[in-house]
């Protein structure tokens, strides 16, 4: 049975730790906290370190001696509530808790919130692990995003859930992939279809799959799911060797009551606050961060940190932002405590993303972080300078929300909401956009995206693959939940793997090929990504024919050489000798055309170049005149 020490080993917390993190500022603390491999005097042990301070004893049980409550008991440091201690003997893989012992007397058994792996669920113990075996080769990319800059690139994220994105065909219970086996299968996805970046889903650990990642008990450990934290870490090598970007849900806004996690962590309300009327959302019955209490900041920021240097993350999309900044978030009259001036903004909330990005951007560049905000908070994308919270990116819920509203309308209404596509570019350039189009719209009876189109069947196709073309010519950085790609019709499961059958239907392979399409253009030209927040990249042609339905515009670049001009049509009518105004009288280049068969379309033949007419058309010299088919879409270079 290991011993236990009473001095610490090379690991150990100091007194400028204590006080480093008491104030707020320590951002290492998850190399102190936690369980670390260690020396002491020659002896391999453990370092255990736990912040409980309203305990009155602490003890570490695990595998290793054999759950026994007594025998390995942590040391109190100092006022500030931290608990450590060395044991030798102990090596990584064990499983533990910590138990503690509230004033009161009650035993509390607590995963480690500092814990970097977990026993597979439905157990609910941390493991040792030792992140040292981690071994990186992607220095050429680390470089790179260091140079670059994101919001003059393209980014076209795949969204995705690694156990429901592909199943074994083994018949486990689960059938998942290992984080090695779905990083092998998903880069060759990505390179195919020309997506950028990758989001991923349900990360950090938790314990009920059915909340997709979202009710995180183990902040610091990829979920043990689909492996360990050195397969996670192959994950993200094999991305950025193959220039794929990765970005994670991180959630900083609440977190489960389950016993095992930070809810009551020490007997008290340690990381939640501690009224109900700021500490628990009534509608999710989770509990919120106190983000007033400077460890309770600490600890999440430090979390931030974590994966970006542990694990050389390159953005995080930060989940329900909205919720953390309003007071009254979900809440009725009454039900809600207002801030010290009477309002209903969360001071503590907005200092903490002030915090978060200026402590990310001023030592990571290139490190992206995207706020999931819904509603019209100013300045969220702003600079902290400027009074900002800081964030490079916001998802455009606005946007989205528009967007689905329209498509899903009967083509004979579609008239009278003409403005539902062109209401977004009036405020684009208030925030740096990403438009998603993300698993929120394909689950709890809103129908897959194909299934949100009306019409027969191969009208649906047909309406998305204009819709899709809408949103890859609008201005914004662009995201798509997997299966979308493809015309995934039923709606999302994290139960089941995605439809890939249907890639043997025609509609389905021709929607696959016509994405592909979009995201080579996207990918191919600077006037689709350069200039996404001001008007200097988009030029509406005609964005008022709303009797037809149709609308035209133009993406340009910083030299304005090889402009785009998009044109949708929006009905079920074919609009013959359609004409549509253009700057200059140079030919134009047909670059895609959503009605062609190979997409699933009537074949509706446009030819390859077009040469403009000098006359005088939406309000410009020159004009070009094609057949415009029904719920088509057409791309030219101008």
């Amino acid at each position: 049975m290991a011993t236990a020490k009473k001095k610490v080993g090379s690991v150990f917390i100091s007194e400028a730790d204590q006080y480093l993190f008491a104030q707020g500022t320590h951002y290492d603390i998850y190399k102190k906290l936690g369980a670390h491999i260690s020396e002491e005097n020659g002896k391999k042990g453990v370092f255990f370190g736990v912040w409980a301070p309203n305990a009155r004893e602490v003890y570490v049980v695990g595998t290793f001696n054999d759950w026994n409550e007594s025998s390995h008991k942590l040391e109190r440091l100092g006022s500030g509530g931290i608990y450590a201690a060395f044991f030798e003997g102990i090596e990584a893989g064990e499983l533990y808790k910590y138990l503690i012992v509230t004033p009161e007397g009650k035993k509390l058994y607590k995963a480690d919130p500092f814990a970097n792996e977990a026993e597979v669920r439905p157990g609910t113990a941390s493991r040792i692990a030792d992140l040292s075996n981690i071994k990186w080769t992607d220095s050429t990319w680390m470089k790179n995003r260091e140079e670059n800059d994101i919001h003059k690139l393209p980014m076209a994220v795949y969204e995705c859930h690694i156990g429901s994105w592909m199943k074994h065909p083994d018949g486990t219970e689960d059938g998942f992939y290992t984080y090695r086996e779905f990083a092998d299968r998903l880069v060759e996805y990505l390179h195919e279809m020309k997506y950028t970046h990758v989001e991923l889903m349900g990360i950090a650990e938790y314990p009920f799959d059915g909340s997709w990642g979202y009710q995180v008990t183990g902040y610091y450990a990829p979920t043990s799911r689909y492996g360990s934290p050195e397969d996670f870490a192959y994950l993200v090598n094999l991305l950025h060797k193959n220039n794929v970007g990765i970005i994670l849900d991180w959630v900083p806004a609440h977190f489960p009551r389950d016993a095992h996690g930070l809810s009551e962590f020490d007997g008290t309300c340690l990381f939640e606050h501690p009224d109900k009327r700021r500490g628990e959302h009534p509608d999710w019955g989770t509990k919120i961060f106190n983000y007033g209490k400077t460890e309770v900041s600490n600890f999440l920021i430090a979390n931030a940190l974590f994966w970006i240097r542990e694990f050389h993350i390159d953005g995080l999309r930060v989940d329900a932002v909205a919720s953390m900044l309003y007071l009254d978030y979900g809440r009725k009259s009454g039900e809600w405590l207002p801030n010290k001036y009477g309002g209903n903004e969360n001071l503590d909330a907005i200092e903490f993303f002030k915090h978060l990005n200026s402590i990310i951007h001023g030592g990571y560049k290139g490190v992206m972080t995207i706020a999931e905000e819904s509603t019209a908070w100013p300045k969220i994308t702003a600079s902290v300078e400027d009074d900002g919270l800081g964030f490079d990116f916001k998802w455009n819920m606005g946007w989205m929300h528009d967007f689905c509203e329209y498509m899903k309308l009967d083509p004979y209404f579609r008239k009278n909401n003409h403005h539902a596509l062109t209401f977004a570019m009036s405020y684009n350039s208030s925030e740096n956009y990403i438009l998603p189009l993300s698993h929120d719209e394909v689950v709890h009876l809103k129908c897959s995206m194909v299934n949100k189109m009306p019409g027969y069947h191969v009208d649906k196709y047909a309406n998305l693959r204009v819709g899709y073309t809408y949103m890859f010519g609008h201005a914004g950085k662009k995201l798509l939940f997997m299966g979308q790609d493809f015309g995934q019709e039923r709606e999302w499961s994290e139960a089941r793997e995605l439809d890939w059958y249907l890639l043997s239907e025609p509609l389905n392979k021709g929607m696959h090929d016509y994405v592909k399409s979009l995201l080579n253009i996207y990918n191919s030209y600077k006037c689709m990504h350069e200039i996404d927040n001001d008007w200097g990249g988009f030029e509406w042609v005609n964005c008022d024919d709303a009797d037809r339905s149709t609308y035209s515009f133009i993406r340009k670049s910083a030299s304005d050489k090889k402009k785009l001009l998009f044109v949708l049509n929006m009905t079920p009518i074919k609009r013959e000798n359609y004409t549509v105004g253009v700057p200059e009288g140079k030919k134009a280049r047909l670059l895609l055309n959503s009605d062609e068969r190979q997409f699933g379309g009537n074949g509706n033949e446009i030819p390859k170049t077009l040469t403009p007419k000098q006359s005088p058309c939406d309000n410009r010299e020159y004009m070009l005149t094609f057949d415009l088919a029904p719920f088509s879409a057409v791309v030219f270079e101008i």
